[in-house]
């Protein structure tokens, strides 16, 4: 991989590449949309309910579309329009919020996210494998790494502002503003050319051997396999630390709602900052090497974070967790952009995404138990020697595939093609 043309600034990317600009756009105001709302859903269904039971329902309703895309129709995002795709996924969501305050039960709440939950499990596979047709090969680690940015920073400023504006005018309010950013963002992405998301839509076997060929990619290219262990290992630890952060900041350092949100606001800072020096950091040091380290960054931040004596020493060993993090985010997209041919490249995403989401899962389902059996402080070290573990697995994977010296195109020599946020169930 050649060095980059931008050396004193990304940004620059977004000055040069005006469709990857709109993508970039379109990200931002769509995510801080998003990340708005579900402080106003999860608020909603509190009010409404007063059960953590439905609020974990309103949150596996989210995710579970991503899954069952993955596993059941994650080839559709090859075969249709990219461009199609995320415009109708916006659309779709624009919808959904544009109802939510007419909604009169949890329920319809809850029907209405899965709705927008599969929205968006099309919307991020197909971005993501369309990414590398909007830019120039060399640029293509600072791309992502922007991208990643943006998602980030929506992720930290989102929230903060959602839960300021139900404060101050109710949930209704933020429904309706983050259903004009996905109008918002259908506009910017109707005006990127569709030949420039999508080399040409893939042909079809059938759809279950187009489906098993998104599966066969994902095991038989080595750059993919790296990210199928390595990153649903470190799931698995971001499960915990997710689980168990707010018995953390609640019982082991006392410090209250306050300090479960600076605890989540720092990971926040170090999520966006990771995501920022990735592409530097891969250009300089090559690609198996950031990935190696981003995930040991994790798992220092995660031990460390552990044994601290209090929520402030905490807070910024969340920071090194979620720099790591996000620098590993950057790799993993890298990873399967320059593994995957652009024909298998969406349901391969999906697949890979589909895993991530099901790690997820497992995860939280463990660390719940063990958290209540020994406490916190023992899950987040356990965590942090998971996430060392797949940093070691990163690293030799990732060096094995060789992705960091091979132009896009040239990675398989197979019929198929491949593809989530932090501490989110994303590459």
């Amino acid at each position: 991989m050649g060095r980059p043309h931008v050396t004193g600034t990304q940004l620059a990317l977004l000055g040069r590449e005006p469709n990857y600009r709109r993508l970039f756009l379109a990200t931002i105001g769509s995510g801080a949309g998003t990340w708005l709302a579900l402080v106003a859903l999860e608020v909603d269904v509190w009010q409404r309910t007063h059960s953590s039971g439905w609020i974990a329902a309103l949150l596996i309703a989210d995710m579970l579309p991503t899954f069952a895309i993955g596993i059941l129709v994650g080839p559709l995002i090859d075969r249709f329009s990219r461009r199609r795709l995320m415009v109708g996924a916006d659309l779709i969501r624009f919808g959904v919020f544009a109802a939510l305050p007419f909604t009169t039960s949890a329920t319809q709440i809850v029907i209405l996210a899965t709705v927008a939950g599969a929205a968006t499990g099309f919307f991020r596979p197909a971005a993501y494998a369309g990414l590398p047709n909007l830019v120039k090969d060399d640029d293509l680690a600072s791309a992502n790494a922007l991208l990643q940015t943006a998602d980030n920073l929506t992720w930290a400023l989102g929230s903060l502002a959602g839960g300021a504006l139900v404060a101050a005018s109710g949930v209704d309010a933020a429904y309706w503003i983050n259903a004009c950013t996905f109008l918002i963002s259908a506009v910017f992405l109707y005006g990127i050319p569709q030949r420039l998301l999508q080399a040409s839509a893939a042909a079809s076997r059938g759809h279950w051997a187009d489906l098993k060929d998104g599966f066969s990619l994902t095991v038989r290219s080595k750059a993919l396999l790296t990210v199928l262990v390595a990153w649903n290992v470190a799931m698995f630890s971001n499960a915990a630390v997710n689980v168990a952060e707010p018995r953390l900041a609640f019982t082991a350092f006392d410090a209250g709602t306050f300090g479960l949100g600076l605890m989540m606001g720092s990971a926040g800072i170090g999520l966006a900052f990771g995501a920022y020096l990735a592409g530097q950091w891969i250009e300089r040091r090559g690609l198996a090497n950031v990935y190696g380290f981003s995930l040991a960054l994790m798992a220092i931040g995660i031990g460390l974070a552990a044994v601290s004596p209090n929520v402030w020493i905490a807070a910024a060993c969340v920071v090194i967790s979620g720099a790591g993090n996000g620098a590993a985010v950057v790799c993993n997209a890298l990873l399967v952009q320059r593994g995957s041919p652009d024909a298998l490249r969406g349901r391969a995403f999906a697949v890979l995404m589909s895993s991530n989401v099901a790690m997820l899962v497992l995860g939280m389902i463990v660390a719940g138990k063990l958290t209540d059996v020994y406490g916190p402080r023992w899950v987040w070290g356990a965590a942090a020697v998971v996430s060392a573990v797949s940093a070691v697995v990163g690293f030799l994977l990732a060096r094995a595939a060789g992705v960091s010296s091979r132009p896009r195109g040239e990675a398989l020599a197979v019929t198929a093609h491949s593809s989530d946020p932090g501490q989110q169930a994303s590459l």
